[in-house]
């Protein structure tokens, strides 16, 4: 069965060559269509080569595939064609997708990939079962597609024919790890991993691609088929040809009008890792958009009297962070009170304030470095509100939707802004956290502001008094 292959409308940076042997490429082709989403080159490109078939033993010549592409270049429609056809190709296969979160994979699963299936030819031939935590496609066939969690025990006690990890850059080896012994017994295995690219904590990611540009270059697949898509360090990143030259889905899908658009409103960095799949040099692009945060400062703002306080160390107690939270008219307001060296002033300065404004409480993260302080702040008689792991993620998804919202004020405090440019985050369960290790800066400001709008918006409040000025 074999296959001509397709060349992409740009061709990738690195990639493993076709070999004269069959494929089970056009296969997948004809799937893709009859889903109602018909291949692009690059997509052929990749499933003719990564599904080459050995001739000398009938079997799949690749059991990796790692493909790398910007964003929006049509992973969903090559994954889901990949993983029905293998669906429907042999039967009893077990096949298991996940993306960065599992919640992201329930998403996905739920809001594309069953109406694609669905809406097309396929649909008399499978059942869906939509019970949370047990979601499936149960083909006639006996195939199973199911999505995973993303975690270490990701694919225990099952044998697995098919593997499909979406943004990579999300995870590390933890998931390999469950993945790949589950798949050991079976005849003619794949994982497949496939993201844009990620950041400097996107490690697990980074090995695959290393791995893959290093193959591509010496020719030596080693049961390895790697592709890229990407723009050169010296490319300018606003310049049509760049585009051009490195987004396999501009012409088909993707307009250069629309990618200008997206490059004038985003920060730049991100816009990078977005579309040209370059990798960032910090931990993240910030989560918080850098301009969005800008937008948000009055540095007339005035907190009323009825506040939260909350305090942050970074992880070597090299500083401190005091932030107020409270209301600004029908928003609220973060305000940085103290940022220091050491952390020896901070429960003295916590009474002192305290006294002073007679706040609702003082929040501390219990899992955090300051947490060694609350026994001290409790012996003086503050009120203090410890937080745990879910709080944090709450406090972190509250924090990022007032900003992008316009529910937040803040009066544009150099170490603040500073915190929020080079903020990272980590995976909190199905939610995220910011990362104070993985951070390039100091972020106690913006972890102790996150920590204070969480305690004003839901620690409940005292009687309503009248604003006055903040002079700290």
């Amino acid at each position: 069965m074999p296959s001509t292959v397709l060349r992409p409308s740009c061709p990738p940076r690195w990639s493993t060559e076709r070999a004269d042997r069959p494929t089970y490429g056009g296969a997948v082709a004809a799937i893709a269509t009859k889903l109602g989403t018909p291949l692009m080159p690059w997509q052929r490109q990749v499933v003719d080569t990564a599904l080459e078939i050995d001739p000398a033993t009938g079997l799949l010549a690749y059991r990796t595939v790692v493909v790398t592409v910007p964003r929006q270049a049509g992973k969903t429609t090559l994954l889901l064609s990949v993983m029905t056809w293998r669906a429907l190709q042999w039967p009893n296969q077990r096949i298991v997708y996940t993306a960065q979160t599992a919640q992201d994979a329930r998403h996905k699963w739920r809001d594309e990939h069953v109406p694609m299936l669905e809406q097309s030819e396929f649909d008399p031939m499978f059942e869906v079962r939509h019970s949370n935590g047990s979601e499936a496609v149960r083909w006639g066939n006996g195939s199973l597609q199911t999505i995973v969690a993303t975690t270490e025990k990701a694919g225990h006690g099952q044998s697995l024919d098919l593997a499909v990890v979406d943004e990579a850059f999300a995870h590390d080896n933890r998931l390999e790890q469950s993945l790949k012994p589950a798949m050991i017994t079976r005849e003619q295995p794949q994982l497949w991993i496939i993201s844009t690219a990620g950041t400097a904590s996107s490690t697990w990611l980074r090995s695959k691609v290393d791995r893959g540009r290093e193959s591509c270059s010496t020719g030596e697949a080693n049961g390895l088929a790697y592709f890229e898509w990407s723009a050169g360090d010296d490319d300018d990143p606003t310049a049509d040809e760049t585009w051009l030259g490195c987004h396999p889905a501009v012409g088909h899908t993707i307009s250069l009008a629309a990618l200008r658009a997206d490059f004038a409103s985003m920060e730049l960095a991100e816009a990078e890792r977005a579309y040209l799949n370059r990798w960032t040099s910090a931990a993240v692009a910030s989560p918080i958009p850098v301009s969005t945060w800008n937008r948000r400062e009055d540095s007339g703002m005035e907190l009323g009297d009825d506040l939260v306080f909350a305090v942050d160390f970074t992880p070597d107690r090299s500083s401190a962070s005091v932030v107020a939270a409270g209301a600004v008219g029908e928003r609220h307001g973060v305000e940085l009170v103290d940022h220091r060296k050491g952390t020896d002033w901070v429960v003295a300065r916590c009474i002192e304030l305290h006294d002073r404004w007679k706040p609702r409480a003082l929040v501390v993260d219990g899992a955090g470095p300051a947490a060694s302080v609350i026994p001290d702040l409790e012996a003086a008689g503050l009120t203090v509100v410890v937080s745990g792991s879910r709080d944090m993620a709450s406090a972190c998804g509250r924090i990022f939707d007032a900003v992008i919202n316009d529910k937040l004020r803040h009066r544009g405090q150099p170490p603040m802004t500073a915190a929020v440019t080079g903020a990272a985050k980590r995976k909190l369960g199905d939610a995220w956290a910011w990362s104070r290790s993985s951070s390039a800066v100091d972020i106690s400001p913006l972890v102790a502001a996150t920590l204070a709008l969480w305690g004003a918006t839901s620690i409940p409040a005292k009687p309503a008094a009248d604003p006055v000025l903040a002079v700290w």
